[in-house]
């Protein structure tokens, strides 16, 4: 039954993959620099690379928010994130999944009467806002330097041209890596607590855990969606918001998948804290906050012109309602399942085995010793015999007095 329910995480990552992958190949597509076939077959492979070698981080961020704890909840609050993206999918929209998934778990926290975790929450929430500064900046930052570099340095167009494009192929294929490595515990995350799988030895080269075989078939799943359906969304972000030129859309997907990279990197964080410096939180954010925010650092290097403010106003409600809408699909949902169809949608606290820390066995106190009688001695008791030597007759053992 299990397997069944893994089918909602499946449709998610196809939704995710069908939504987010414009943020990594948008431009490069709709600069007509890379073909779209090209850009999805790249985006696929490293989409899949990036979820089973580096999703871990994100996950972990994702199941203190709130650790749903049933096989039919995990499998109503993925598929209550997915209709959400499906439904801004075809409103051509560049939603964020990320909101989506956390709306469908806060949903899940309501309605079994879970506390949500109030600092998990803060710290997601305020890496979204963080994300969108972060690309923006980094995005102005990199355009800048480009331009410079371009004026001081001569480049023929074609020389040019070809560069960009080669540019667009390798920070295209490290987002797409990004992008598989954070957004991951979208699609899987919430089956990670309740996962059929067990640890398998591949040839005897290296072990895929439970935790990555889900993850391997999300990243497949986001792989059939930029194929099948992206290509909508890729007109969205690549054009309508504000016209990229290849420079500016090679800038715009490298300063996103710098900003992703950052938000899910292990090895970054465990390099920065044994140095002392402050981590970055190990967070999913949304590659539609990154790429927007990239979006918008480009333009205010160009002056703020012909940025189509009417577009960022829809993304931004299209933001605004999907965790809500998420939200209460989920809650619905989890109410039709368990009175409806009768399945078991959350565990009690006292039903859900906690694991406790080893402890010692606790041991009976052995008896205290008996007093050793002065009177003749009695029967052999079992065990090794003691050869307990008798006083003679008046002779009193050293330091021993009687009364």
């Amino acid at each position: 039954m299990i397997y069944l329910y893994l089918l909602s995480g499946l449709f998610l990552g196809w939704s995710l993959g069908a939504n987010d992958a414009a943020n990594v190949i948008g431009t490069a597509v709709a600069t007509r620099m890379v073909r779209f076939r090209t850009a999805a077959a790249l985006c696929s492979v490293f989409v899949v690379l990036g979820a089973v070698l580096g999703g871990a981080g994100t996950t972990e961020t994702l199941g203190r928010l709130g650790e749903v704890n049933a096989p039919a909840g995990a499998f109503m609050v993925a598929l209550a994130a997915a209709l959400t993206v499906y439904g801004m999918t075809r409103l051509e929209l560049p939603v964020s999944t990320t909101q989506a998934i956390i709306g469908a778990i806060l949903g899940w926290n309501l309605f079994a009467a879970v506390a949500t975790d109030a600092g998990s929450l803060a710290e997601i929430v305020s890496s979204w806002a963080a994300s969108i500064l972060l690309t923006a900046i980094l995005a102005a930052a990199l355009y800048a330097l480009f331009r410079a570099v371009l004026r001081k340095v001569r480049i023929h167009l074609l020389a040019l041209d070809s560069y960009t494009r080669r540019g667009l192929v390798l920070v295209g294929a490290f987002g797409a890596y990004s992008l598989g490595a954070n957004n991951i515990a979208n699609v899987m995350g919430v089956f990670v607590p309740v996962s059929p799988f067990h640890d398998v030895r591949v040839a005897g080269l290296f072990t895929l855990t439970g935790a990555q075989q889900l993850f391997l078939l999300g990243g497949l799943a986001i792989a059939v969606g930029v194929f099948t359906y992206s290509q909508k969304v890729i007109r969205t972000v690549g054009n309508d918001l504000l016209k990229l030129t290849p420079l500016a859309g090679l800038t715009v997907v490298l300063a996103s998948s710098l900003a992703l990279f950052l938000f899910s990197s292990q090895a970054l964080e465990a390099w920065l804290a044994a140095r002392g410096l402050p981590t970055v939180p190990l967070v999913p954010i949304s590659s539609s906050h990154a790429i927007v925010g990239g979006i918008l650092g480009v333009a205010l290097v160009k002056g703020g012109r012909n940025i189509r403010f009417r577009v960022l106003g829809e993304i931004s409600l299209g933001w605004l309602a999907t965790p809500v809408l998420a939200g209460a699909i989920a809650f619905f949902g989890l109410f039709v399942l368990q009175n409806v169809f009768s399945l078991e949608v959350h565990r009690r606290a006292d039903t859900v085995p906690i694991a406790s820390p080893a402890t010692a066995p606790v041991t009976a106190p052995e008896p205290a010793p008996r007093p050793r009688e002065m009177g003749p001695p009695g029967p052999a008791e079992s065990g090794p015999a003691i050869d307990i030597p008798r006083a003679e007759p008046g002779h009193r053992p050293a330091g021993r007095t009687f009364p």
